[in-house]
């Protein structure tokens, strides 16, 4: 497998001005004669961490899941404690950057899947409805940064009622008049991208009435998503393995959720996100 770092800010010639992150890893197979003629489809991963710091159980054992899956897996390391639109002009950069160098990474630039869990999952709600943000065109130009499809794990996704305190505080900047405007359930529109949802019914976090205030956006948008709602489980729990648990009775009580990825896998397969033989 190959892995690399990308500097997105240096790729796409966007200054930094001092943000912390824009980086990008890269987990991808070898190409070698015996897979040289594979495409494969991508994952840009997200991670949660209320914007504050970025969770490791969100990030790298997501996307070797998916790099076992055949896909090609992207982890994005954003600036934290930065307030909009800085972590969503980053992940656009992400996004510009998997479709730029598809053929690099033998990727079907096609079928590119953005997941985010938890403030992850408000910042790719915010890329699956933002993505003509007036600051993306100021960075990136005509960029093609609309995922193909999105994961929202537990995500941080209203600003308002239900949301989580410290995401809501960092991504505004505390200031009110973006709480409307970055309320994942007020920006989904017909062109937003369709979606597969997950959450906890038991979550203490993030309460999931922000899964469902999105669903019913999608609903309303007549945008396709499929959800799932699992009884039991708190938050946090990114693939619910046993090594993600301080303990394999814990990693017992919420083995259900475990199902969560073999749904979304099938859920992507039926819009086309296969591995495919050029």
């Amino acid at each position: 497998m190959q892995t690399q770092t990308i500097d997105l800010y240096a790729t796409f010639g966007v200054d930094r001005a001092g943000n912390t992150g824009g980086y990008l890893d890269v987990f991808c197979r070898t190409r070698n004669a015996e897979n040289a003629k594979k495409l494969r489809p991508a994952i840009l991963v997200v991670a949660g961490g209320g914007y504050n710091m970025i969770s490791f159980r969100e990030g790298e054992p997501v996307a070797l899941k998916f790099v076992a899956e055949g896909y090609a897996a992207f982890l994005l390391r954003y600036s934290t404690r930065t307030a909009y639109p800085v972590p969503l002009v980053e992940a656009a950069m992400a996004m510009a950057y998997i479709r730029k160098n598809a053929d690099c990474y033998d990727v079907d630039a096609d079928h590119v899947c953005a997941a985010g869990f938890s403030a992850g999952g408000h910042l790719v709600g915010l890329l699956a409805t933002h993505f003509r943000d007036r600051a993306i065109a100021d960075a990136l130009g005509g960029e093609h940064v609309r995922p193909d499809a999105v994961i929202l794990g537990y995500p941080v996704a209203t600003m308002g009622e239900y949301t989580h305190g410290e995401t809501r505080d960092y991504i505004t900047g505390k200031d009110p008049a973006l709480v409307p405007f970055l309320s994942v359930e007020n920006s989904v529109t017909k062109e937003s991208a369709p979606a597969f949802l997950w959450h906890t019914m038991e979550d203490p976090a993030v309460p999931v009435e922000n899964s469902l205030m999105t669903a019913m956006a999608y609903r309303r948008a007549g945008v396709p998503f499929e959800m799932h709602i699992f009884e039991k489980g708190w938050h946090g729990l990114s693939t619910g393995e046993l090594e993600l648990n301080d303990s394999a009775e814990a990693a017992e009580s919420v083995s259900q959720v475990r199902a969560w990825v073999a749904l979304a896998l099938t859920w992507l397969r039926k819009r086309g996100f296969f591995l495919r033989v050029r």
